[in-house]
């Protein structure tokens, strides 16, 4: 039995074909395709191609999908290149069964149906009849080309319109319910008969990313309600899955076109007769997870644009939260702001494609978009609103799950907000008397606080924070290189911590990368690598013995490596975020009661405890009194 063409297109959508084909021939970023050698002929100079559906060699003319490949590259047979991707991609094989088979026909059934009917639809808005449709278009500022080009359409006025139309073609009301075009009168009645889906209104075909018309969308002439319908689901339409002029956008962004995220129909055409020709939309619904999938195998960083309200704002927003969990180094958004209640449409028709190319332009990355949209209209000002704040960013970068990444985020967003903190506080007043930094907090001999007093002339030498913790950061990197075997137990600690930026940051990302590729955990393979990533001479700083810890020793014991490693995690970490990790484990133990949990909760607790002992231990500032 042949498989059910929408299984098979779901296949293709969830196997990324770079992934695939990288595994037989090494392949290169070339514009937005992938180039390499052909891996079926043998060839010096690389001439194969790889796209986000197909892959084209323009030496021997091998070319196919993701099925295609697996069956000339590794010999397997259409059902066992299916089976294979379809296990990769998490989805289950259909069975061969009548009723799969009964699916699969009323499938291939349907797109004629819906082919049919766009055809009905187009030539009713050519009819006296379809005039007032036609002029509304035409008053939209739409051209010939452009209505046809969308295969825009009227309904008809007439009850049972679309049925008599397609009745001389054997299409049967029962087909038209199954399409999503007619539906009964009455639920509750079946002998009341059926009613189209579409009355009275201007109709836009919505198509699958192969072009294929897989239902429609309807807008009402005049001010009835809703002013725009989408069909119903089908065996061919799903609403989370589909996008608005996607076949179009795929053709634009090859050709170099950013990929848009509008809001509505007319955006999405407005936008593409103004040359915008990778403007997509959902239909109706907020983005979902499947969406941005698909956008992403289209671009690796589409933009959203939504319309400049308050409901745009909040569409924005709920975006960048649906997005957040699917974040990879190879795929963001970027987020496009419009004002003054515009939206796309009115914007080009206002000023032309010369106007949103200047909103395109403006569009901010999402990690800068979304501090925008967590921070509010107006900057948290009290430490209470602070607080939430900080933990509403904290948050957000633990949805991301790549781990470096998230550091990446949240080290980004922290600096902006210690920034913002540093920017809004008030220069301290120099006191009267000649005194040189005012009244300060004495210590007695323990390093307790004590009086505040004033001493003229005294010149107090500045503590310089930032150097006791670079040197903190470079004890806890010089424990894990002396101890590689450490790196499992604090790989996810270790990925999340705000390191200084430059070489400290870059050698955590490092040793990170080289953690899932080791083949043993040791000094020696370690260092190795190390030499060979050009690494050396940031490792020689980290390690060199100058006030170093005997944890960082390599015959130092690993329990007590790690115990220091935990500590100096600590002093890093900060106490308000590890008794934040300390109540995230214990509801992750709670919930799964997994080992892990258990010793990662642990950890923690040795961490805070580690971090309070040093605290308490540390030894009074010079030139106090």
């Amino acid at each position: 039995m042949a498989l059910p063409p929408a299984f098979l297109e779901e296949l293709r959508a969830r196997t990324p074909l770079p992934g695939l084909i990288g595994r037989k021939t090494r392949l290169a970023r070339n514009g937005r395709q992938w180039k390499g050698c052909c891996p079926f002929h043998n060839e010096k100079t690389p001439s194969f191609y790889v796209y986000d559906d197909h892959f084209h060699c323009f030496g021997c003319g091998a070319h196919g999908d993701a099925i295609t490949f697996l069956m000339r590259a590794e010999g397997a047979s259409f059902p066992e290149a299916v089976e294979r991707l379809a296990g990769e991609a998490g989805l289950e094989v259909p069975k061969a069964t009548p009723q799969a088979a009964e699916r699969e026909r009323r499938a291939r059934d349907l797109y004629g149906v819906c082919a049919a009917a766009e055809a009905a639809f187009r030539r009713r808005l050519m009819l006296p009849e379809g005039r007032a449709a036609l002029d509304y278009l035409r008053q939209r500022g739409l051209t010939e080309a452009t209505i046809a080009r969308f295969g825009l359409g009227w309904s008809g006025e007439g009850r049972g319109a679309l049925a008599a139309d397609l009745k001389g073609e054997g299409i049967t009301p029962e087909q038209l319910v199954a399409a999503g075009l007619m539906k009964p009168r009455d639920p509750d009645r079946p002998e009341a008969g059926l009613v189209d889906m579409f009355f009275n209104r201007v109709i836009f075909p919505i198509r699958d990313r192969r072009g294929r018309t897989i239902s429609f969308g309807g807008r009402i002439l005049g001010d009835g309600q809703p002013k725009y319908v989408n069909g119903p689901e089908t065996e061919l339409f799903s609403k989370r899955r589909s996008l608005y002029g996607l076949d179009l956008a795929r053709e634009g962004a090859f050709r170099g076109a950013p990929v848009v995220v509008a809001e509505g129909y007319m955006d999405v055409i407005a936008l593409h007769q103004a040359g915008f020709g990778g403007a997509v939309a959902p239909l109706g619904t907020a983005l979902t997870a499947e969406q941005l999938e698909a956008l992403w195998q289209v671009s690796p960083e589409p933009v959203l644009c939504f319309d400049g309200d308050a409901a745009g704002a909040k569409a924005a927003a709920k975006a960048a939260e649906v997005a957040l969990p699917l974040l990879a180094p190879d795929r963001s958004l970027r987020l496009a702001a419009l004002t003054g209640g515009e939206d796309p449409d009115t914007l080009v028709a206002r000023g032309g494609p010369a106007a949103f190319e200047a909103v395109l332009a403006e569009a901010k990355p999402l990690s800068v978009a979304l501090y925008d949209l967590l921070a509010g209209t107006s900057p948290p000002a009290t430490p209470e609103q602070r607080a939430a704040f900080r933990n509403r960013l904290e948050a957000a970068a633990k949805s991301i799950p790549d781990k470096i990444l998230a550091g990446e985020y949240r080290r980004s967003w922290l600096d902006r907000f210690f920034e913002s903190s540093r920017g809004g506080a008030r220069p301290a007043q120099k006191p009267a008397g000649g005194a040189a930094y005012g009244p300060r907090p004495s210590r007695d001999r323990r390093g307790r606080p004590g009086e505040l007093v004033s001493i003229p002339g005294l010149q107090r030498a500045a503590i310089d924070h930032e150097a006791i913790r670079l040197e903190r950061t470079r004890n806890l990197l010089a424990i894990l290189i002396r101890h590689p075997s450490l790196l499992p137990e604090v790989e996810e600690a270790l990925a999340v911590l705000d390191l200084p930026q430059g070489d400290c940051a870059r050698l955590r990302d490092a040793l990170l990368a080289w953690l899932p590729t080791a083949d043993h955990l040791d000094l020696t393979s370690l260092m190795d690598h190390l030499r060979e990533t050009g690494w050396e001479s940031v490792v020689s700083w980290a390690t060199r013995k100058q006030g170093l810890c005997q944890a960082a020793d390599p015959e130092a014991q690993p329990k007590d490596a790690l115990e220091a490693w935990w500590h100096f995690f600590g002093l890093l970490r900060g106490e308000a975020e590890l008794i934040e990790d300390r109540a995230e484990a214990e509801r992750m133990l709670v919930e799964t009661n997994d080992p892990i949990a258990q010793q990662r909760l642990i950890s923690l607790n040795k961490a805070l405890d580690a971090l309070r002992r040093g605290e308490a231990d540390e030894p009074a500032e010079s030139g106090t009194i």
